[in-house]
């Protein structure tokens, strides 16, 4: 008897419960909290910034937007392999896109963005001297906390953390290039104070007056410590150049020993077509590495979710080994498989990220003061 009365008051206890939890669901207490995609748009769009919250989405609105314009920092010949491969992912866009390359356009550029006549395009790349002008055009997606969401699919450190709406997708370090038949390997620099060595003072080496090297080295280094390098090295009076695509060939018929800084792209490029194996390249520890390009979505773009899907393929497998084989060799030190990341695995590097990208210009022109603004003397 006992154990039945028991039995019926867990029952109604149970009952009451269940009851109350339905109550409780119907008039909004006790529901679920949001989920993480829901915090992180929230968080987005407190901050002023547009968030998707799913792929589907962005991929239905650049359907109904069914074109794409884009300004890009990369070569000709690579634009077309990547909007080859990027019309054969989304075969309903309508694509066109361009290079943009020096100053005077960088500069037109930006007039035209202030004026707010820039109609008829959607991305644009943004050079590293002129971020500051190009980032108050670039439209507040927060392409990081989408990354992070998973709703694009992009490596989070080519996100500037800061800004969270700009990819830098592809990157570039600086290496030595010599002549193997007038210095012997084992000569070779193996850190940027050997070419403080006495061995190497007068006109010994080839330096280009851009001091990308240089500045690419403040990250690791510090400001302070690279500016006292500077002073040093143009003590060494090397010989001032501009460019590297003729010197390296000059290089090759042994015109020049010895080049502090190229990239290492182009060393590569110039190594491939040297038949003789006379050109040597010699990665240099710290390593100085740079993102070398960014993208954005412009504030004017017509077509905002076509271009969000065209700043995520830059970051994919194909795009990456697009950069790698056509550019070549300037696909990003985040992509795993990409040659920079192969040049530089177990290497101390000096990384220009998103911290330093902006002050680049900065950096140099402070280098520039302490080098004593030596002019070219050499044209590459």
């Amino acid at each position: 008897m006992r154990h039945g009365i028991k039995a019926d008051y867990r029952h109604k206890i149970l009952l009451f419960f269940v009851v109350l939890f339905l109550t409780m669901s119907v008039n909004g207490f006790g529901a679920a909290p949001p989920s993480s995609i829901d915090k992180a748009k929230q968080e987005a769009e407190a901050r002023g910034y547009l968030f998707i919250d799913s792929y589907e989405k962005i991929v239905a609105a650049a359907k109904r937007e069914g074109k794409m314009r884009a300004l890009s920092g990369l070569d000709s010949e690579t634009i077309k392999a990547m909007v080859s491969a990027f019309r054969r992912k989304y075969p309903f866009l309508d694509v066109r896109v361009e290079e943009i390359e020096g100053t005077d356009a960088y500069q037109r550029f930006i007039l035209q963005m202030q004026a707010g006549s820039v109609k008829s395009w959607d991305a644009t790349f943004i050079p590293i001297d002129f971020y500051q002008n190009y980032q108050p055009f670039q439209k507040k997606v927060d392409l990081l906390g989408m990354v992070r969401s998973g709703v694009l699919q992009i490596h989070p450190e080519m996100i500037h953390p800061v800004d969270r709406n700009v990819i830098g997708s592809s990157s570039i370090l600086q290496v030595v290039a010599y002549n193997r038949k007038l210095l012997p390997d084992a000569r070779v620099p193996d850190s940027w104070e050997d070419f403080l060595k006495p061995e190497f003072k007068g006109k010994k080496f080839l330096a280009d007056i851009r001091p990308f090297p240089l500045a690419c080295l403040v990250p690791l280094w510090g400001l302070e410590k690279t500016l006292d390098f500077s002073k040093k090295l143009a003590a060494q009076e090397p010989l001032w150049v501009r460019g590297a695509t003729r010197l390296l060939t000059s290089i090759v018929a042994g015109e020049y020993a010895l080049f502090m800084g190229p990239n290492y792209n182009s060393v590569k490029r110039a190594e491939s077509r040297d038949k003789t194996a006379t050109l040597g390249l010699k990665v240099v520890e710290p390593v100085p590495t740079r993102i070398a390009r960014a993208d954005g979505v412009l504030n004017s773009a017509d077509n905002p979710h076509a271009a969000l899907l065209w700043l995520e393929f830059h970051a994919s497998a194909e795009a990456q080994e697009i950069m790698d084989k056509v550019s070549p060799y300037q696909a990003s030190i985040f992509y795993a498989g990409s040659a920079i990341a192969r040049a530089t695995q177990a290497k101390k590097l000096s990384v220009v990220d998103w911290s330093h990208f902006q002050r680049m210009r900065e950096y140099e022109e402070k280098i520039v003061d302490a080098l004593g603004f030596p002019r070219p003397q050499v044209k590459g």
